[in-house]
């Protein structure tokens, strides 16, 4: 099937879905999220696949996250302050439904990270399966400097603990050895062998026998769901649903980002922290630099 935001293709029990948005550096767009849902139920329809990889076009991002270009008011909080819950369960149900799409695939899904990995993107990356990461990639839960909420806290709070307080109370940008040490990712490469090592892993996964991966995945995750995940989640979005509705630096950025663009808006966020940037190795808490414009919400 032709998609005009992602790739897909399927080879030796393997299938590749590639966020094609190389020039936005891979930002998640409303037409993404439903073409990456649609990509992921071929592969878990298709008997000769057993593991499905994501990753990145361009060699420069997995994903710096959300398109901030979009219009996103249709899935936005209401505007009247009594919202209800039958408006947090329809905003629930449609972030879910992409982000959670590979943890609710029957098969192993894989994300292979190259390059940026920031805010829904690395939401994206937490709810795969495995994650290994070349080492240039850059990880960070960046939208929390917008005065956003991190509505992913529960499954970032099962990788790696209490760390993940850090890194959602700084916003810091970090990279591929601290995320390794951190538990983030399970193993990095160098970036010239990353898809040759990952490849190589798929298929070591993809022999093994399909009811035994599926059944396995099922066990895991409900070990998840026994522990009140989705109690978790739904919690987790409600809190980002007040945090929009604050009179906080939110609103500051998002009257600049509507009136000066998102290269103007991040770069006042990045004035506001550069006076107490970290000094320690592997953690650079610069974000505007490392964002495309109109990306990374």
């Amino acid at each position: 099937m032709a998609y005009s935001t992602i790739l897909y293709e399927a080879d030796d029990r393997v299938a590749w879905i590639t966020l094609n948005r190389p020039n936005k550096r891979n930002a998640i767009s409303t037409e993404l999220c439903n073409e990456f849902r649609d990509a992921i139920a071929i592969a878990e329809r298709d008997p000769e696949v057993r593991v499905i990889v994501v990753k990145g076009a361009g060699g420069r991002a997995f994903s710096s996250g959300w398109d901030m270009a979009e219009d996103k008011s249709e899935f936005g909080p209401p505007e009247r302050a009594e919202w209800t819950f039958d408006h947090l369960d329809r905003l629930f149900d449609h972030a879910c439904k992409f982000l959670q799409s590979v943890f609710h695939c029957s098969k192993p899904v894989i994300a292979m990270i190259e390059g940026y990995c920031l805010a829904g993107g690395l939401d994206l990356a937490m709810w795969c399966d495995m994650r290994y990461c070349s080492d240039d990639s850059r990880f960070g839960a960046i939208e929390v400097r917008f005065a956003a909420g991190d509505t992913e806290l529960p499954i970032m709070s099962h990788l790696i603990g209490q760390r993940c307080r850090e890194l959602v109370y700084t916003g810091d940008v970090f990279d591929a050895q601290e995320a390794h040490r951190l538990g983030l990712v399970n193993r990095v490469f160098p970036k010239a062998r990353l898809e040759e090592e990952v490849t190589r892993i798929a298929k070591r996964i993809s022999r093994v026998a399909l009811p035994t991966l599926v059944w396995s995945k099922r066990a895991l995750n409900n070990t998840l769901q026994a522990a009140g995940l989705d109690s978790a989640l739904r919690y987790s979005y409600a809190s980002d649903m007040i945090i929009s509705k604050s009179d906080s630096e939110y609103r500051r950025f998002r009257e600049l980002l509507r009136t000066e663009g998102a290269k103007a808006a991040s770069q006042w966020i990045e004035s506001t922290f550069a006076p107490f940037e970290s000094q320690t190795p592997g953690v650079s808490s610069r974000t505007a630099s490392n964002q495309p414009a109109k990306a990374g919400d």
